[in-house]
Parts: structure tokens; sequence; C-alpha cells
């Protein structure tokens, strides 16, 4: 491994201190690139550990060779599940910053040092990689329209804006990591990325952004529709989850407020033409029916998760006090 002293003075600034750096590499079925990948990432990051989500080819066993600690996971659940036994993983070995790459040879772990900056400063807990900062990386057009559809869903509903919200290059302070660990991530798939934008957010955590380049070697493993729409209804059920009063309140609220603008317009005609408008009758009465479930139904869930997390961590956090603090059992 490269000098950390050296390489901490020279691209951070700070004199005499040697983080640990452990890196996270969630893979499936990555055999044609696993070994490369970790090669590489070991000449800037202390350990290297690979979550092998249940592959049925040599991915585990090659990155082993190559001196990755290999945590085998029996089947195949997930990025979502795997994130979060790595970060469960690692958090028993002290360190001073984990980051997270993908295992398809995307990300340049020569970058790592750039993307970790701002945790060693103590700038930020979480630290994104994005693609979209500078012009370096050569995204394809459909998965540009794709991303720039997620980031406005994620920072909409999140309250945390970033560029790149599907990027998987990130960088984690131990605060972030210790946060995420003590819970499990929501998402399955590969709308994980975004889940840490609502834990950030409800958990207090500092996000800022890196530019990074990816690389695109060969074309996606998924059909692009498929894979997008994935991505979408796990951005749905997040919001759904995260930000029940949001997404099932507001609707609710809006769809309430036509049936009563509908209500006023079928007394004016009725006023004016002495006639029942029946058509928009039947209307006003499924806007009022379907509005008053949808925002009662937000109001409820909303109040049973403030409830839930009062419980975990003390009434302060739903206030928005302080950072939280997960209970000991």
């Amino acid at each position: 491994m490269i000098s950390v002293d050296k390489v901490e003075e020279r691209e951070i600034g700070f004199k005499k201190v040697s983080p640990k750096i452990i890196v996270v590499i969630p893979a499936y079925n990555e055999e044609r690139f696993i070994g490369s990948t970790v090669a590489k990432t070991l000449k800037f990051a202390d350990t290297v550990v690979v979550i092998d989500d249940g592959s049925t080819d040599d991915t585990a066993n090659i990155a082993e060779a190559v001196g990755a600690i290999v945590v085998r996971q029996p089947q195949n659940k997930g990025k979502g599940v795997a994130l979060t036994a790595g970060f469960r993983h690692v958090r028993g070995l002290a360190p001073d910053v984990v980051v997270t790459i993908d295992a398809d040879g995307q990300h340049e772990p020569a970058q790592l040092l750039q993307v970790i900056s701002p945790v060693i400063q103590g700038q930020a807990d979480i630290v994104v990689g994005s693609r979209y900062l500078q012009k370096n990386s050569k995204v394809p057009t459909h998965r540009i329209w794709g991303h720039h559809l997620f980031n406005f869903i994620t920072n909409r509903m999140s309250g945390v804006s970033v560029t790149d919200s599907q990027s998987g290059f990130r960088a984690f302070s131990p605060q972030a990591v210790e946060a995420i660990a003590s819970m499990s991530f929501l998402s399955n798939g590969f709308s994980v990325e975004s889940e840490m934008q609502f834990l950030a957010r409800d958990q207090g955590l500092k996000v800022v952004e890196v530019p990074i380049t990816i690389h695109y070697h060969d074309k996606a493993k998924r059909p692009v529709v498929k894979h997008g729409m994935m991505v979408l209804e796990g951005l749905l059920r997040l919001a759904g989850q995260y930000r029940p009063l949001l997404f099932f309140g507001l609707p609710g609220l809006i769809m309430l407020l036509s049936s009563f603008l509908g209500w006023g317009l079928i007394i004016e005609i009725y006023r004016t033409s002495q006639s029942l408008a029946v058509g928009y009758a039947m209307v006003c009465v499924v806007l009022s029916v379907l509005g008053s479930v949808s925002l009662s139904t937000g109001v409820t869930l909303h109040s049973i998760r403030g409830f839930l997390l009062d419980l975990w961590y003390g009434s302060e956090y739903s206030h928005g006090k302080r950072r939280p603090k997960k209970q000991k059992a």
C-alpha cells in the first residue's frame, strides 16, 4: 500500500495524519472486474471488504485471492442488503472513513483520496462522488435523462439536494457509518443511494459532493427501462415510508380542494339553470372520498412514524434539536 502519510500531506493538507480507510464493495457476479477493482483500490485503502451478494460465479474467490476480506451472503438479496451488511461489518474495524465503490470497474480508485477529503477535514459526514459536477464522463444520453428524473424526485422528497443521487462512489464519516449500521436500509435494490439522502436529512448528517469520472465499459446488465422502473418504484416507496405526510397528505389536500371548487361550480350551475350537474357531482364525490382517505392516511402514518422515532431515539430527535443517537438495548 502507498504511504498514506505522504498522500494525506500532499492531497489533503494534513501532516502526520494517517486515517484508516476501509472500502466496501457490494458485488454480484462481477468476476470479470472484481480482481482489478480490488487490486487498484488496495493501493489507496487499508482494507477492502467485498460483500458477495450470493454470486454464482467466482467473484468471491477472486476478490479473496487479490487481498479483500469477503463477506458472503448466501442468497442474492440486492444492493441495499449488501451495503447494510458491509456497514455493520466495518464499524467494528474502527475506520476513520469508509468508502463505497461499485464492483464493475466504472469508478477510478485513484480518485478515492479526493472523495474522502471532506470527511477527513471534518467538512462532511457523507461525500457523494458526482459524475455531473464536471464534464469528464461520457454518460449515455438515456442515463442522463433517467438520472435527472431520479435526482428531481430524490432531492424534492428527501430535502437534500445533490447532482448525482445514483452515484455509488461515496465516503462516510464514522458518525454516518454508525447511523447507517444501526439501522437497515429499506431499499433492497438500486434506490439505496437515494435512501442515503433521506437518512442524512433524518439523522442530521452533512452531505457534500466532489467531482469524479465514471467509465462505461459495457452495456448495462439489465434492460434500461426495467432498471429505471425498479429505481423509480424504489423511490416512490421511500417517499411513502420516509415522507408519508408529503407523499399521501399533499395529493389528498389537492384532491379535497379540487372537490370544493367543483362543488362551488355545481352550485353555480344549479343556481343559474336549475339543473343538477350529475357528472360533475360524481367526480366531486370521488375526489372528496379519495382526498379524505389520502390526507388521513398521510397524517396517521406521519404520527405513527414520529411516535416510533421518539421511542427509538428520544423526543428531541423528532423535533430536530440534535443528531439522534441509538439507544442501548
